[in-house]
């Protein structure tokens, strides 16, 4: 309206009979405790609903893929360890897998069971973080504790093994860095057991909780067809009905040898994330135990003899892997040289965070955050 002859004109924001309106364009972040790390949200507000959605990627970005073309196939394995924080063996391992598969590096079996073993627990470290953090994002304290409980029974175990809790840097081209200490395999069997045996009392504290129930059943609904369009893989994907699981149906490592349950679910809501994820831990944690049985039955070297100087013969391949959040590839192109000439990454949250841009308009505010946090992703995964 005009203010006193000012020619000054005021916009009323919002609803109502006979108000000019306009929509709102509010930032979620690129700092903000649900984003999971340095994500931005581009949101067009109309009141409380959100008309559209642009995740805004970059902030992180700290050209990892770069960096390989001038590290050697040591090296490369330490960069490639940290995109995604929480998964840091599983990370390691695909690099190795790709150097192998390149150099027609037969790896000892002691040393595959291992890495299976590893990469299983470490699936269950992602996953018990994320079952942790999701419910506190919505206002559920007590998850955290019981989730951490069982994260730092594990964590004590891996540790032992590797020297690390958060980037082990156990996998090398060819094998592992070292032979397991004394017993280890008796004491990890006993920490998985522990676990197993109190899994119940985050189970039965979250999934059937009704005020967990009223915020993520029917929320953020991601359909097949979507989630096929956009590359989803994981958690993620299966959550959503795409029974997907490179484990069993493209095996790798041991996984050929197992059988590998895939838990799915159809509803592709907030809730079914979460079941999926929770169902998962159980699997792995079996899975685990069965990789240790045999490596208590098996004999010899955890490593080949590797020249002073990794040269890969020139060509390319790919390799990609069932890691905790979804599929990761590698693909690595050599020019016979010490150094890659080009690795390039596919990493799972890169490509699940992209729906976010069809799933979160249409939704209201108050439960963004919730579909926010159950598409489980690192930010250092997407950006690498």
């Amino acid at each position: 309206m005009d203010g006193g002859g000012t020619g000054v004109r005021r916009l009323t924001v919002g609803t109502g009979a006979g108000l000019d309106t306009a929509d709102m364009v509010l930032n979620i972040g690129p700092q903000h405790p649900s984003t999971h790390g340095v994500l931005r949200l581009k949101l067009v507000l109309d009141g409380e609903q959100v008309l559209a959605c642009e995740p805004v990627v970059g902030y992180m970005h700290r050209g990892a893929e770069k960096l390989f073309e001038v590290r050697d196939y040591r090296q490369i394995i330490m960069l490639a360890n940290r995109h995604d924080w929480l998964s840091a063996f599983a990370n390691e391992l695909g690099v190795a897998l790709a150097v192998e598969r390149l150099m027609g590096i037969e790896v000892p079996e002691r040393a595959v069971w291992l890495r299976t073993a590893l990469a299983e627990l470490n699936r269950v470290l992602n996953h018990l973080m994320f079952l942790g953090s999701y419910p506190l994002e919505i206002g559920a304290i007590t998850p955290m504790f019981y989730s951490f409980r069982e994260r730092e029974t594990l964590q004590t175990v891996l540790e032992e093994v590797s020297g690390g809790r958060v980037h082990y840097m156990f996998n090398r081209v060819g094998g592992l860095k070292e032979e397991v200490p004394a017993g280890w395999t008796h004491r990890a069997r006993r920490a998985i057991g522990q676990v197993e045996s109190r899994m119940p009392d985050l189970d039965r504290l979250i999934r059937r909780n009704e005020i967990f129930l009223a915020r993520t059943v029917g929320v953020g609904v991601l359909d097949a067809a979507t989630a096929a369009a956009f590359g989803a893989t994981g958690p993620v994907a299966r959550a959503s009905g795409l029974d997907f699981d490179l484990r069993r149906d493209e095996p790798y490592l041991a996984y050929g040898e197992l059988d590998v349950p895939v838990v799915t679910r159809a509803a592709g809501d907030c809730h079914a994330r979460f079941e999926v994820l929770l169902d998962q831990v159980y699997v792995s944690l079996e899975l685990a135990n069965r990789c240790l049985d045999r490596v208590d039955q098996l004999t010899g070297p955890v490593n080949v003899r590797l020249p002073k100087v990794v040269k890969a013969p020139e060509g390319h391949t790919y390799a990609w892997t069932e890691n905790p959040l979804g599929v990761n590839g590698y693909y690595l192109v050599s020019r016979g040289e010490k150094t890659p000439w080009r690795m390039k990454l596919r990493t799972a949250s890169y490509a699940n965070v992209q729906a976010l841009a069809t799933l979160i308009p249409g939704c209201l505010v108050p439960d963004l955050v919730a579909i926010l946090g159950s598409m489980f992703f690192v930010v250092g995964d997407i950006d690498k």
